[in-house]
């Protein structure tokens, strides 16, 4: 960040690190049913399909409630919505050690995917309320951290408790996984109430000539065609950057909520799958940082998409084809570096033609049908495939066409920017 303007890393030492703490407890309540899975479903008797369409219409849920959630929060502010989805979302992820029927599980998780539905776009609609577009790569890339941190860390804790907690007080290890697990998001709401102001203008932190830096700032970095509301849920961009997000959704959601159980088949324990799971998110937490201040450094966005998605592709199409377990278990994590490389300079692309209750809308609509209808589709795809054909090849081979659409049509997109800057 520029020395001239240390109230910009004054504001991201006070925000980045509490939002990064909810992001990690958030990954943490979406992603362990891929671990619970492990002995869940033979407790339950779910099969790959009842699993893989559980695991999925998380995201139906997380999808109908994008926009108007991002709506409530431009209208009441973060610290108080945010306060509210904690609190829900917590208490909904500890409910999952309640679900006894196929139907229980899937009320559960559509439930899980509203509540949560929220917070996400509106940590990224946050960010442009202080940060200006030429640090918001780096800054977005930080705040994700946390997702590959979650998965790092949550994997082996979740194999611990579901290896040494099954039996104590008369329930199972995933039920006191989710339990455990889904405790702390209660705590951090009421922590949400002192730690995230609204905006500059209400941060006691800053003085007055802060504030008006800041604000100064933000507004002469303000190029957007849209402000507001429904105006940017009608332009044709931000539904091609939701298809864009549609894409990498498939192949990120399809590889994370399976790989606990594609690793365990290889032969790995319950407990040692959760630590051989987090190998490529510590990687992948090295890489994303490094591409995203190339990103910056670059002011480069389009390529910076492109690149880490055919990465996914190639790898999806090899891991589908190889017998070694090595060879599809170091493919299936170069997917995921690949996927999370690519959302730094992703949601740089929403903040270029996009401000105030516009990038509230537009935001909310492209995370929507991305992690929404990408989330659903990619772990149901391999629950039918896997179920159809009792492997992981067709399924994996199917993802590719998600990481493939991605790169395909941000390149279009940014030929078509070419074009209209030459004009």
């Amino acid at each position: 960040m520029a020395a001239q303007e240390p109230v910009f890393i004054k504001c991201a030492w006070r925000l980045l690190p509490f939002m990064m703490l909810l992001y990690f407890v958030n990954i943490m309540d979406r992603v362990n049913v891929g671990f619970a899975a492990l002995t869940m479903n033979h407790d339950l008797n779910f099969g790959p399909e009842v699993f893989g369409f559980g695991a999925g219409i998380f995201f139906i849920g997380y999808a109908l409630f994008q926009v108007p959630a991002n709506a409530i929060l431009e209208r009441v502010g973060a610290r108080r919505w945010i306060f509210c989805i904690l609190l829900g979302w917590g208490a909904l992820s500890a409910l999952n050690a309640a679900v006894t029927t196929p139907n229980s599980f899937y009320a559960v998780r559509v439930a899980l995917g509203l509540i949560e539905a929220g917070f996400f776009p509106g940590m990224i609609l946050y960010l442009t309320y202080w940060f200006t577009k030429s640090f918001q790569a780096r800054l977005v890339s930080f705040f994700m951290l946390s997702l590959p941190f979650a998965n790092a860390v949550g994997g082996p804790l979740s194999t611990t408790i579901l290896g040494s907690m099954g039996g104590v007080g008369g329930l199972a290890g995933w039920q006191w996984m989710f339990l455990i697990e889904g405790a702390p998001a209660i705590l951090l709401a009421v922590a949400t109430l002192y730690f995230l102001p609204d905006s500059p203008a209400k941060a006691a932190w800053l003085d007055d000539g802060e504030k008006r830096l800041i604000a100064e700032r933000l507004k002469s970095d303000d190029t957007a065609q849209h402000r507001d509301f429904l105006s940017a849920l009608a332009d044709p961009k931000v539904y091609a950057l939701g298809v864009v997000y549609f894409g990498y959704a498939v192949g990120l959601y399809g590889v994370t909520l399976w790989l606990p159980q594609i690793v365990a088949g290889m032969g790995v324990s319950t407990r040692a799958t959760g630590f051989v799971v987090a190998l490529p998110y510590l990687l992948g937490m090295v890489v994303m940082t490094v591409w995203s201040r190339s990103s910056d450094k670059r002011n480069e966005r389009i390529w910076h998409v492109a690149l880490p998605a055919m990465l996914m592709v190639a790898s999806l199409l090899i891991a589908s084809q190889a017998a070694s377990n090595l060879v599809i278990f170091i493919c299936l994590s170069l997917v995921l570096v690949g996927a999370l490389s690519l959302q730094g300079p992703f949601w740089v692309l929403p903040s270029s033609f996009l401000s105030g209750a516009g990038a509230a809308g537009g935001i909310a609509l492209i995370n929507s049908m991305g992690t929404g209808g990408g989330g659903f589709a990619g772990p149901y795809v391999m629950g039918i495939f896997r179920q159809a054909t009792g492997g992981y090849s067709a399924g994996i081979l199917a993802l590719a066409v998600g990481p493939f659409l991605t790169a395909a049509i941000v390149l279009i997109l940014g030929q078509l920017a070419k074009k209209r800057r030459r004009t």
